[in-house]
């Protein structure tokens, strides 16, 4: 058990305890041999291998080696023992800028001063291939000098994960903060999204609230797709015209960082750092993060006998549903018709099922073996692609399985190519068919005289 005095692999001593979530706990702690002082973020690798975050905290570890940058917080080096993971990192003395922000507004130059560094920081993320997104006053925390320094990479995203259509589809991060396409759920660019939330946060350092707030979940997303909000009289014009090209809801025309960083208001006193915001050789030396062999190590120490086999048979865990994912399987949260001008129906649908993941599998490889599909597996998506050419090219479709609880999991169904005529038809009379023995009900997009059949079961 990690606690105050102890010591951690022969090298810092534990102190007291800085916060804590549900898989990890953060420690002060002192390097013995420099005396260093860090924070240590101690995970629990039991509890992430058996939701499977096993991938997302390895993409957390690859995340901050990328981005070394003096506004975001660093990662010294990543240590594991036969249960736990230890994250070694900088360790910020001021605490959150939130709770600067929660004694009042701040003024003009500070905030400016702070919203400088964020959108530094941001800009260096997006130009390694990192989207943040999940960027707030809680996420920001102050060194003893007063900088800005951008923690927390645990919802991040890297370029490589957009999928064909080159937009992130996973809805994450804080309501009051969220862009509306991430709430739409339609795919959105990483960069557009954490600019958006940037905003938000400019917003609040300078008003002292929240330029989006509804008790009712729903009245906020729609004052968010509609870009509703008010400035406070006491913002000059010059901040109003920049939080409004911030704030737009359509991302097409929404300002970018480069014409960001180029907006006069913004340039006030801004030095930009000669390196382009890399950290110095001695502060690089200073902090030498764990290679990938130490980073996979760390993880495959978990496992005894074969690691490549125990890390393959956990790649097919389902992914955890966020408050996003539950909201919207509520028909009456659909808030599609806030986005589109021209409300088309789409070619997906939806089942709940008691069934466990393996069995929910199973079932999958038995239809793709029937009707002569091509199966793949990753990260809880099932992947089927008909072998045969239809009308506009082969049929591919995407189950993706969400656990809600250990006993009860969604799997929703898209057609990820092909003729949507030729998805519906296979979806009626071949895949639901096939489905019903671990299908507990149908949710969705699914026809009329299909949905009355449902029912009267």
């Amino acid at each position: 058990m990690d606690k105050k005095g102890a010591v951690l692999m022969h090298k810092y001593e534990l102190g007291r305890l800085l916060g804590q979530g549900t898989f990890a706990k953060v420690y002060y702690a002192r390097c013995l041999s420099t005396g260093q002082s860090v924070a240590i973020k101690i995970i629990d690798k039991e509890k992430i291998l058996k939701v499977g975050l096993i991938n997302q905290t390895k993409r957390e570890i690859s995340i901050m080696r990328l981005v070394r940058h003096p506004n975001i917080v660093q990662l010294y080096e990543v240590m594991a023992s036969r249960t736990k993971i230890y994250f070694v990192m900088e360790y910020v003395r001021g605490g959150e800028l939130f709770n600067k922000i929660s004694k009042g507004r701040l003024k003009q130059d500070v905030a400016r001063k702070y919203f400088q560094q964020l959108i530094s920081a941001v800009d260096f993320c997006h130009s390694r291939g990192v989207y943040h997104r999940d960027l707030k006053p809680e996420n920001l925390l102050l060194d003893e000098n007063g900088n800005l320094k951008v923690s927390d990479f645990g919802l991040s995203a890297l370029h490589e994960s957009r999928r064909q259509d080159g937009l992130l589809h996973t809805t994450c991060g804080t309501p009051a903060y969220v862009a509306p396409e991430v709430i739409n759920k339609k795919g959105y660019d990483g960069a557009k999204a954490d600019i958006w939330s940037s905003g938000v946060v400019l917003y609040v350092l300078l008003a002292g609230f929240l330029p989006f707030h509804d008790a009712n979940i729903m009245e906020l997303y729609r004052k968010i797709s509609r870009g509703e909000f008010k400035c406070p009289h006491w913002l000059p014009p010059e901040v109003r015209k920049l939080l409004s090209k911030i704030l737009d809801p359509n991302p097409h025309t929404r300002i970018n960082v480069s014409e960001l960083m180029e907006n006069c208001w913004f340039q006030k006193g801004y030095k930009q750092s000669e390196n382009g915001g890399l950290l110095d050789r001695e502060e690089e030396m200073h902090s030498s993060p764990s290679t990938p062999r130490d980073v996979r190590a760390a993880f495959e120490q978990h496992f005894e006998g074969n690691p490549e086999k125990s890390e393959e048979s956990s790649s097919m865990k389902p992914t955890c549903m966020n408050a996003f994912d539950i909201i919207s399987l509520s028909p009456g949260f659909n808030l599609s018709s806030l986005f589109e001008k021209d409300l088309i129906q789409t070619a997906e649908a939806r089942f709940s099922t008691t069934q466990s993941t393996s069995t929910i599998v199973s079932k999958f490889e038995q239809i793709a073996e029937m009707e002569r599909f091509k199966i793949k597996m990753k990260d809880g998506m099932v992947k089927l692609e008909s072998i045969k050419e239809g009308r506009k090219g082969q049929l591919a479709i995407d189950a993706e399985i969400f656990e809600i609880a250990p006993s009860l999991h969604v799997v929703e169904l898209k057609k990820a190519a092909g003729d949507t005529i030729e998805y519906n038809n296979f979806c009626n009379q071949d895949l639901r068919p096939a489905l019903k023995d671990i299908v507990w009900a149908w949710q969705g997009s699914l026809p009329l005289e299909q949905q009355q059949q449902e029912q009267t079961v």
